[in-house]
């Protein structure tokens, strides 16, 4: 059996970090993107090395579409040397960040910033490495919790991700004949640094719990071990859903 590999984007840290670790744990090489945090890249790296895995850092700006060309050309010649693939299996767009601003105050500039990293990116970097994924193989988007309730100050994040969500559906259809399974992962609140430190406070982090059914704030973990399910053989049946992470928040 051929190599299993992984490339999922945004992972030197968060949840791309939780999923490419989880990823690695059954088995699966991993490719992790980062923009400028080449050290805790690495440091991830380092990690799945320790635990027996195989995985590769390769600096990557998702938001510049005139930049992708040349990622996917380093990337083709990575498969090669170090697998001997021309191909690999799964692709995990995560990478992402976002303002927190209300809808009166959002900037062009910002919804611009936006916009190019978590949909028009994840579009066109997705069309552009596609010869690259195997024949059966998975592309999990990420969406949020946010594009099916409202929180004030999320209006363009959570819009860009309802976008996601529709272009999922589009992608699971037109590349099902290639038994290419297309999904969106959208986790609820996560305790990572993606807040900026909002819920530094254990008081906090217990009132937010309380709007999960399951009376707890998210971890990365809870996400990344969804990632790497929907990577498996006992996931296959499923494609063009939108999977949601969220403890079972505001049901």
């Amino acid at each position: 059996m051929k190599n299993r590999i992984a490339l999922v984007t945004g992972g030197s840290r968060g949840l791309g970090r939780s999923s490419a670790l989880e990823l690695s744990q059954k088995g699966i090489a991993v490719i992790i993107t980062y923009n400028n945090q080449r050290e805790k890249a690495e440091e991830v790296v380092q990690e799945i090395e320790k635990k027996g895995g195989d995985a590769i850092a390769l600096q990557l700006d998702v938001s510049k579409v005139s930049a992708h060309e040349k990622f996917i050309s380093i990337l083709a010649d990575t498969l090669e040397k170090k697998w001997k693939r021309n191909s690999f299996d799964f692709l995990i767009n995560n990478a992402g960040f976002a303002y927190r601003t209300s809808f009166v105050e959002v900037t062009e500039e910002q919804f611009d910033s936006m916009m190019n990293v978590h949909f028009k990116g994840v579009f066109f970097f997705t069309q552009k490495i596609l010869p690259y994924i195997a024949d059966n193989g998975r592309i999990i988007n990420f969406s949020s919790g946010l594009a099916r309730f409202t929180t004030e100050g999320w209006i363009a994040y959570a819009s860009m991700k309802g976008a996601v969500e529709v272009m999922t559906r589009y992608m699971a259809k037109e590349l099902g004949p290639k038994g290419i399974r297309v999904n969106t992962v959208a986790p609820g609140i996560i305790d990572t640094d993606f807040h900026h430190g909002s819920f530094d406070a254990i008081e906090i982090k217990e009132k937010i719990g309380t709007q999960m059914a399951l009376g707890r704030i998210g971890e990365p973990n809870d996400i990344g071990g969804v990632v790497a399910a929907m990577c498996t053989d006992e996931t296959g049946w499923i494609t063009g859903q939108r999977i949601e992470a969220s403890g079972g928040m505001f049901l």
